[in-house]
C-alpha cells in the first residue's frame, strides 16, 4: 500500500483478509509496480484528470472486461481472468 489516507483502515483489511500490510517508502513508486503498471493501462482509456463522475458504470465495466481479458507478459501470456480463475479452482 501507499501512504494515502484511503488505507488508514489497513488493520482492519489485514485482519478480515487474515493477510500482513505492508506500506511502499514515500515518493518510491518502484516499490509497487503492479498498481503503477495497472494505472498506465487504465490511462490509455481515461487520461490523467479525468472526472470520473462523468463516466457510466457500464463504461467502467467494459474497461474492467478488457482490462481482465488482456493476456499480460507477467503472467505467462494469460489474462488476469484465466489465472484468477484457474486459482479458484485449485483451492476449492
Amino acid at each position: 500500500m501507499d501512504n494515502g489516507r484511503e488505507f488508514c483502515n489497513h488493520l482492519v483489511f489485514g485482519k478480515v483478509l487474515g493477510a500482513k500490510t505492508y506500506f511502499t517508502n514515500p515518493h518510491s513508486p518502484w516499490e509497487k509496480g503492479l498498481i503503477e503498471n495497472t494505472n498506465l493501462l487504465i490511462r490509455q482509456y481515461f487520461p490523467k484528470g479525468t472526472d470520473f463522475n462523468l463516466i457510466s458504470d457500464d463504461e467502467l465495466k467494459s474497461v474492467q472486461d478488457e482490462l481482465n481479458n488482456r493476456p499480460r507478459k507477467s503472467l505467462g501470456w494469460q489474462t488476469p481472468k484465466e489465472v484468477f480463475f484457474k486459482h479458484l479452482k485449485c483451492c476449492t
